[in-house]
């Protein structure tokens, strides 16, 4: 089984990452931020994590407020480098874990936590400021990386109560995953500060050495601070610091603190600790039975013919071909996909298979490839096919045969709007009317 060998946490201001891209360890106002993070420097070399399980939060980067998610998990297979603004960071990508991931998400799901799940977001300052000052990365990065993003921006957001049993459900799914994975739980954010209103500058030092106490030594008090007292004692933005409560949550009520380093230079008191647990990991033959728990809800599926679950795995599996088919909803791509086939599936880098089933319109391929029913929808509105065709040809009927075994034979119908023009299979009404 999967094993957490210890924790980590750390602020994750931009300051570090400014600080450690232009090599300013020598200078005296910077040098405190690199002498922090050399002990966890030492403790991943020495520990040596398979996976680092990230929680971090997005500055308005890759989440947006057109769509915002409290918990969001990565599920994908590398992670790059956002750009804030001005070009992303020189940084190389770093590998996932799409199968512990996967499996995380489905026992978080069981446990009843509304999970969101993304791939192919770059991870922005949040995740990448403190990690680059935490190892060396020139080489590539020595463990892969599974991120999740708590929305912490926009209320209403997790408790800090909700944050801490988020932990503990993270606890169970880490250590019933089935590999002999050495997994290391990160926690980012804070510590006090405020970045906007005329409250912006605002820090408290002593707030900050009492929540480092605290988080080691009685971090369900923690749980019991509204998200207004947070901000009073540490700021609006500081208020963050319950992320922490979902590393502190994954690991044993008894903990041995190895470091523990604090420096405010600037905006942001920076914060960093190092965790490992005085208990081993859960006793008792406990992961069978919950194992059995976290499946339940599909058991059975594989004997109901012809169906196919979109699961997390198939999700992250094929997420290329999904990604260029949902794509056909922007114009600009759409119109690509028109004039040049080949070309438009080539620039997307779809494999030789993705490109046969795609040309050949093998709907029922396409499926049993993992493609999502929904984005071949929209191939067919752009090719000008109705639903029903795809229904009969995975079905391995004419669409004639098909038709008879509705109750409105005439029924053709498709997701095609302002572009379609008069479709050659609607013979029932004049182009545009209701």
């Amino acid at each position: 089984m999967a094993k957490i060998i210890g924790a980590l946490a750390t602020s994750h201001t931009p300051t570090i990452g400014f600080a450690v891209d232009r090599d300013k360890r020598s200078d005296p106002d910077w040098a405190p931020i690199f002498a922090a993070y050399e002990p966890l420097r030492e403790w991943l070399g020495r520990a040596r994590p398979d996976v680092l399980l990230y929680v971090y939060n997005d500055h308005v980067t890759s989440f947006f407020f057109d769509h915002y998610s409290m918990f969001a998990l990565g599920i994908g297979t590398s992670w790059e480098s956002a750009d804030e603004g001005s070009g992303p960071r020189n940084l190389p990508s770093i590998a996932g874990h799409p199968e512990l991931a996967q499996h995380i998400g489905a026992c978080l799901v069981a446990e009843e936590f509304d999970m969101a799940f993304f791939q192919g977001k770059p991870l922005d300052h949040g995740c990448f400021s403190p990690l680059s000052a935490m190892m060396d990365y020139v080489n590539g990065w020595p463990v892969a990386l599974v991120p999740l993003q708590v929305g912490v921006l926009q209320f209403p957001v997790p408790s800090a109560s909700r944050c801490y049993k988020l932990g503990a459900a993270l606890r169970r799914a880490i250590e019933s995953y089935p590999v002999d994975v050495r997994v290391a739980i990160v926690a980012t954010g804070g510590l006090s500060h405020q970045v906007h209103g005329e409250r912006s500058g605002y820090n408290d030092v002593d707030w900050d050495r009492r929540f480092l106490e605290l988080i080691e030594k009685d971090p369900v008090a923690l749980t019991r601070v509204t998200l207004a007292e947070f901000a009073k004692l540490g700021g609006m933005e500081g208020a963050e610091v319950i992320m922490w409560l979902i590393m502190r949550g994954a690991l044993p009520a008894a903990v041995k603190c190895m470091h523990k380093a604090y420096y405010l230079p600037s905006m942001t008191g920076i914060a960093v600790a190092i965790f490992e647990p005085e208990s081993p990991a859960c006793p008792g033959n406990w992961q069978q039975p919950y194992l059995e728990g976290v499946s339940s809800q599909l058991k059975g599926i594989e004997e109901v013919s012809g169906t196919y679950p979109f699961t997390l795995a198939t999700s992250s599996r094929c997420y290329r071909v999904n990604r260029f088919l949902h794509d056909l909803i922007i114009p600009e791509k759409r119109a690509t996909f028109r004039a040049n086939e080949r070309a438009a599936m080539a620039v997307a880098g779809l494999t030789s298979e993705e490109v046969a089933l795609v040309s050949q319109r093998d709907w029922r391929g396409l499926i049993h490839y993992g493609a999502s029913f929904f984005v071949l929808e929209k191939l067919a509105a752009v090719v000008g096919m109705s639903n029903l065709h795809i229904y009969a040809h995975m079905r391995g009927e004419p669409l004639e045969q098909f038709l008879k075994t509705r109750n409105a034979p005439g029924a053709l119908y498709s997701v095609a709007g302002t572009e379609s023009g008069d479709l050659e299979w609607d013979k029932s009404r004049p182009h545009g009317r209701p």
